[in-house]
């Protein structure tokens, strides 16, 4: 029989803290949690992640009321969807509008002006697609949308497509919903803020939303990097952004994921990572531009 916890803010002779009220979780069963969720969504939790697993689950546990993480492992082994609530549990979602500006730059500098010459040569079509891969809860996408509409106006004649993709429900419920606190308008620029972006008033004050006109460009959808890997239905992706991501993954399941991603890139297509990522190693199909920006290595 697993003892109860000890009183919150107490540890045990390892040096776990536990939550009020739920018995601790054994190496034993932590293990079968770290396979699950890394066979589910590629997220590696090495042992000096399971306070975190505890801390992240625990409320879940409270909901259900059941004592420990043993029961819990066998609701979810059952029933797929107490899966994805788990995933959604542990997954880690933070971002923030125009995140890494360096990439921003880059896209301004060298990217756009590079697609607006291909169009008069008539290398290209006027068309962008791009696919913002582990999207969060919207502020990249949105920040693409508005740096995209700036360059490229509705008027210009481009048509622009936005695919953006997370594992977490919930996250993609946030982006859905493109509303975030009044003071994360201090992340995006004063133009774009003005053109783009609404200020919430009466039961909505102290919000913001994004405008209709990136969110007609944007389209989420619920996908797992590890299986459910979109498949482009008219061309590859100009740009994908899959940043902070991989990071989470064990270098065999890194090297998966980017093969994957490169086949959905296009041929002049840019593909971003996180600034603590390199793809180095991982695959000699691409080469680096930038620090964290890669092409096509032929």
């Amino acid at each position: 029989m697993i003892p109860r916890a000890p009183h919150a803010g107490l540890r045990d002779p390892r040096g776990y803290r536990f939550s009020q009220g739920l018995q601790p979780i054994l190496d034993i069963d932590f293990a079968k949690f770290q396979r699950l969720i890394e066979e589910q969504s590629g997220i590696h939790l090495p042992p000096s992640k399971k306070p975190l697993l505890v801390s992240r689950l625990a409320r879940r546990l409270r909901e259900l009321s059941l004592p420990g993480l043993r029961e819990y492992y066998k609701r979810v082994i059952a029933d797929s969807s107490e899966c994805t609530r788990m995933i959604d549990c542990i997954s880690t979602n933070e971002t923030h509008f125009f995140r890494e500006p360096a990439h921003f730059s880059f896209l301004m500098s060298h990217v756009f002006p590079h697609w607006i010459t291909g169009v008069k040569e008539g290398k290209r079509p006027r068309e962008i697609r791009i696919w913002s891969a582990g999207c969060s809860t919207g502020e990249e996408p949105y920040s693409l949308a508005m740096a995209l509409l700036d360059y490229f106006p509705p008027d210009s004649g481009w048509r622009i497509e936005i695919l953006a993709t997370d594992i977490s429900t919930r996250a993609l419920a946030r982006a859905r919903a493109a509303l975030w606190p009044l003071e994360t308008n201090r992340q995006i620029p004063p133009t774009y803020l003005k053109a783009f972006m609404l200020r919430g008033i009466q039961q909505q004050d102290g919000t913001m939303a994004a405008g209709p006109e990136i969110r007609e460009l944007v389209r989420f959808e619920h996908a797992n990097l590890l299986r459910e890997i979109h498949e482009s239905r008219e061309r590859p992706f100009d740009l994908i952004f899959c940043r902070n991501v991989i990071i989470y993954f064990q270098p065999e399941v890194k090297a998966r994921v980017v093969e994957s991603l490169i086949s959905h890139l296009a041929a002049d297509g840019y593909l971003f990572v996180g600034h603590s990522e390199s793809l180095n190693n991982l695959t000699d199909r691409v080469r680096s531009v930038i620090p964290t920006v890669y092409v096509r290595s032929g």
